[in-house]
């Protein structure tokens, strides 16, 4: 296998290598099963009982992505349309590809959600985005970037689980899959060998259409880092970006046309279908990365101090750069080691560049916003860029971290003596603090007999939905859609945690919850105040206005929720005493008329 030096001289990209002897055989082994061991270790509480809890740091997001993967296995069993589902939102739906809809992993692992629960499958992919995506960088790094394996394990081990992805490891899944990732970073540099365009082009393509079904944000970021880096690399060596543009330029046009073919209808589906949106229901400066969180502590790394961090992030699944103050200086002795690498600096500047657009509009310093401007208001409004969350650009930048590093571990051969002790503390200095911890969980509203026993199925024909109160909704009734994701959609639910227009058709903005309607906000306005309002006959009857349009055959009340008993209260007033079946109060409102859906 060639050397790092001699991929920077650009010949070539390396060739493949000669069969790996016994040591590299055994390093192969067991990089993976270290990365297995620690992804189990992070995610060991939500083990326990993964259909049971819910990730504490971020049970809405938790809540999202069990719908995601019940929904994969509503298309598998039940023939259900991939790209747009009725079960929830009820009667409008849910266009699933303004989602992260997650096809590329809800359907092959469809079986799983059936027979064990979405909670399982949630639980898996979660494991298995962190460890596959470290083992994915090992791999790439091993066969193509360095000649150690060791620094191969280094650089996999951050890009896996550095502190970005244990923090999206509460739960988001499409964030923490990553490990397409690495082979279509590979794939574009490898399109400069002669005679790979259309063979290669071919392969990227596939690449491409796979992790456009499991994150397309994840997808811009990669193609906008590879961008920088391209444009860096050309600005310090010219002469070699023209040979290689002869080569690459093809490939990529045959990437980027059989790509386009291949996802029309998806996108067409994405940006113009029903469920479309534009834009998202914040600010641009809303969610950026914090200039001090640069060399600071996630609140799930060792070292971490969740007060501090609170200060510096914008949630717990937004910690996507705290370095450390060590691992900065890391990040700083590894750039010095590889100054005279092009494609190092290159590489460097697509780091730095990210981060930059990371901050957002204007400079946020330990959470206090400053008058600072920044590049990235330029360009906030772009279509597309006005699609993701600012401060994860930074997460571009914690994996470059991770190549970079492995890079100039690759070069401690070459230190002397003195250098080579020097680099490895400095290592473990800048690592150690960083050890993730495991993510903690709070237990979830266990589904009551009427359900598991299927009683319901008594009362809710398939055509007709099952409504919770409160109603499933980004910051209220959580309780609502895990039951109907955990039931995988068995029967239909209004309303619901997801992407999708806030008032169509007078506003298409992308907002987090269905369309308001006017019992929706009575219930949620009893439930945060705490007041009983009157209730007169015109107001009776748009409850049952609202339970129409939802298509209702009956309201189950959760039990154990906040101010639940006025809840009832007021829907007693509305539609008569309720009956206690299987655990729960229901509301029987068959009698309604059932109006047809569109």
């Amino acid at each position: 296998m060639r050397a790092v030096d001699e991929v920077v001289e650009d010949k070539a990209v390396p060739e493949t290598p000669e069969p790996a002897a016994a040591p590299g055989r055994r390093a192969d082994l067991l990089a993976p099963l270290n990365y297995v061991v620690l992804s189990v270790l992070v995610m060991i509480q939500l083990w326990r009982d993964p259909n049971g809890r819910i990730l504490a740091s971020n049970d809405d997001d938790h809540g999202i992505f069990l719908f995601m993967i019940a929904h994969g296995e509503r298309v598998v069993f039940n023939g259900d349309n991939p790209l747009y589902t009725y079960r929830l939102n009820v009667p409008d739906g849910v266009n699933m590809m303004a989602n992260t809809a997650l096809l590329a992993l809800s359907l092959p692992m469809a079986p799983v959600t059936h027979f064990f629960g979405a909670g399982v499958t949630v639980a898996f992919l979660i494991t298995l985005g962190l460890a596959g995506t470290a083992w994915a960088w090992y791999w790439v790094l091993s066969r193509h970037l360095v000649t150690s394996r060791v620094a191969a394990w280094l650089g996999g081990l951050w890009c896996g689980f550095c502190p970005a992805m244990v923090s999206h490891a509460n739960g988001h899944v499409n964030f923490v899959d990553q490990f397409v990732i690495p082979f279509i970073v590979v794939q574009v540099l490898r399109l400069r060998e002669p005679g790979r365009a259309i063979r290669g082009g071919l392969i990227l393509a596939a690449l491409i259409v796979v992790q456009v079904f499991i994150n397309e944000e994840a997808l811009l970021f990669t193609a906008l880092a590879l961008g920088v880096f391209v444009v860096a690399y050309a600005a310090m060596a010219p002469r070699r970006a023209l040979r290689d543009a002869r080569h690459l330029l093809p490939g990529l046009g045959v990437a980027g046309l059989l790509s386009l073919v291949l996802l029309a209808f998806p996108l067409y589906w994405q940006f113009f279908h029903t469920g479309h949106y534009h834009g998202q229901p914040f600010e641009p400066d809303k969610y950026v990365t914090d200039l001090f969180s640069v060399a600071g502590f996630a609140r799930q790394s060792l070292a971490g101090n969740a007060e501090l961090t609170r200060r510096m992030s914008v949630s717990a699944t937004e910690d996507n750069t705290f370095f450390g103050p060590f691992g900065l200086i890391m990040i700083v002795v590894s750039l010095i080691v590889l100054r005279r690498s092009v494609a190092a600096r290159a590489a460097g500047i697509s780091a730095l560049v990210l981060l930059l657009m990371s901050f957002g509009p204007r400079l946020r310093i330990y959470g206090h916003d400053t008058s600072i401007a920044l590049p990235f208001g330029l360009i906030s409004h772009i279509p597309v860029i006005d699609l993701v969350s600012v401060t994860r650009f930074a997460m571009v930048t914690s994996t470059i971290v991770g190549v970079l590093l492995a890079l100039a571990a690759d070069r401690m051969r070459d230190m002397p003596v003195i250098g080579r002790r020097v680099f490895l503390a400095g290592l473990v200095l800048a690592l150690v603090p960083l050890f993730p911890k495991p993510l903690p969980i709070v237990g979830g509203d266990p589904l009551p007999p009427f359900l598991t026993e299927g009683t319901w199925k008594q009362y809710v024909p398939d055509d007709r939905s099952l409504v919770t109160v409160p109603l499933p909704d980004v910051t209220t009734g959580r309780t609502g859609q895990r039951w109907v994701t955990l039931m995988n959609f068995a029967y239909s639910s209004p309303r619901g945690y997801f992407m999708g227009p806030a008032n169509p058709p007078a506003d298409d903005t992308g907002s987090w919850s269905a369309p308001p309607r006017w019992t929706s906000q009575l219930l949620w306005w009893v439930r945060e105040s705490g007041k009983m309002p009157v209730m007169t006959e015109g107001m009776k009857i748009r409850v049952k206005q609202d339970l129409t349009y939802w298509r209702a055959a009956v309201v189950v009340l959760v039990p154990n929720t906040r101010n639940g008993n006025l809840l009832q209260a007021v829907l007693t007033s509305a539609l008569g005493e309720p009956q206690l079946v299987g655990g729960v109060q229901i509301w029987d409102v068959r009698y309604l008329p059932v109006p047809s859906i569109g």
